[in-house]
């Protein structure tokens, strides 16, 4: 009787890490599965689309939407970041428009709305790059440090910096840039618009960071009891600073994607791109309130509005219908969320 009863004790704590480990393996594919969602939604809109024009499925169209999804898509990635640890941004779009506005303009020649100096493309670039750095730190100390409310506080600033371009330019378009200036959204490698390499890096980066490096875990953490991680030791002004200036700086970058694409920089760029961002941040997963979201749900809340205003282009449906399509498909992703009782609402 004793030999026995002394097997089944030396079994219970190999069944139980067993036991464990499938429990984590579950746990593991319905967050995977958690996170693609929208997998099925993007299915069925590649349907319609072939549905509603031939061309949809072609080559080069399918290009474009991903060409037309990469300026978004990063300044999605900054925004789900800032998110990510339970503040938001509202002035990325002001920074996607004056940063690049800034940089043609003291690059390009008079004739071309430029100041007529002449500098050196890569002297436009860097101007870019200080004023998204320049913006983000602002925001960063006044509204982390200075505890100043980041809607009131980063709204005000998306209209200053907006006004500034009006303002200053009076509507007036740079034209005329140097290649190097616009190489992000005017060349292509293998084929492929480099803003769309360059966005997908992005991404990918932005992930791995979120999950194995120790600061990208510490933002989750943040977002998601802020008191607690305070008495982790976790330096929670200094990374929330620090995630505000990334961020900032990548919308400078896709500011230059799209002035690029376009070949020229219009006073009040990305005027109103701050409302596609947090339609594909939030149908994508990302909490507004913090602490929870992955940015391959973000990637795939940017795929679907691009293929939503792709189709409706191919529709010859107005475009100023699309704003009116990206709210309802927020109010739908949140409802549905609702409905099945999914914290990401």
């Amino acid at each position: 009787m004793t030999e026995p009863m002394a097997e089944k004790t030396a079994e219970r704590p190999v069944a139980a890490p067993r036991a464990m480990a499938r429990r984590d393996i579950r746990a593991v594919v319905v967050k995977f599965f958690r996170e693609l969602t929208l997998v099925p939604v993007i299915v069925v809109l590649l349907i319609a689309g072939a549905l509603v024009n031939p061309v949809f499925f072609t080559t080069s169209n399918l290009i474009n939407v991903a060409e037309g999804g990469a300026a978004l898509g990063m300044v999605v990635v900054a925004e789900s970041l800032i998110l990510l640890t339970g503040k938001f941004d509202i002035s990325l779009q002001g920074t996607f428009g004056l940063a690049p506005l800034l940089g043609a303009w003291l690059i390009a020649p008079k004739a071309s709305e430029g100041l007529g100096t002449q500098f050196s493309p890569w002297i436009g670039l860097l101007i870019v790059l200080v004023v998204g750095l320049a913006v983000g730190t602002i925001n960063g100390i006044l509204v982390v440090k200075a505890n100043f409310n980041a809607f009131i506080f980063t709204l005000a600033m998306s209209i200053l910096l907006t006004g500034l371009q009006l303002g200053w330019l009076g509507g007036s378009t740079v034209y005329n840039l140097p290649e190097v200036f616009i190489y992000l959204g005017a060349q292509s490698w293998f084929g492929i618009p480099v803003a769309i390499w360059v966005t997908v890096a992005t991404f990918a980066a932005a992930a791995l960071f979120l999950r194995y490096h120790r600061v990208g875990r510490a933002m989750y953490a943040i977002g998601g009891n802020l008191e607690a991680a305070r008495a982790a030791g976790i330096q929670v002004d200094r990374i929330r600073i620090g995630v505000f200036m990334v961020a900032s700086v990548l919308a400078a970058v896709a500011g230059l994607m799209q002035a690029g694409r376009v070949t020229a920089v219009t006073a009040g760029q990305g005027s109103n791109l701050i409302f596609g961002v947090f339609a594909a941040a939030v149908i994508g997963g990302i909490s507004l309130e913090g602490g929870r979201g992955r940015m391959v749900g973000a990637l795939t809340g940017v795929i679907l509005l691009s293929l939503v205003t792709n189709i409706l282009t191919l529709s010859n449906i107005s475009s100023t219908w699309i704003d009116a399509v990206d709210g309802a498909i927020i109010l739908i992703a949140l409802g549905l969320a609702k409905l099945i009782g999914s914290e990401r609402a």
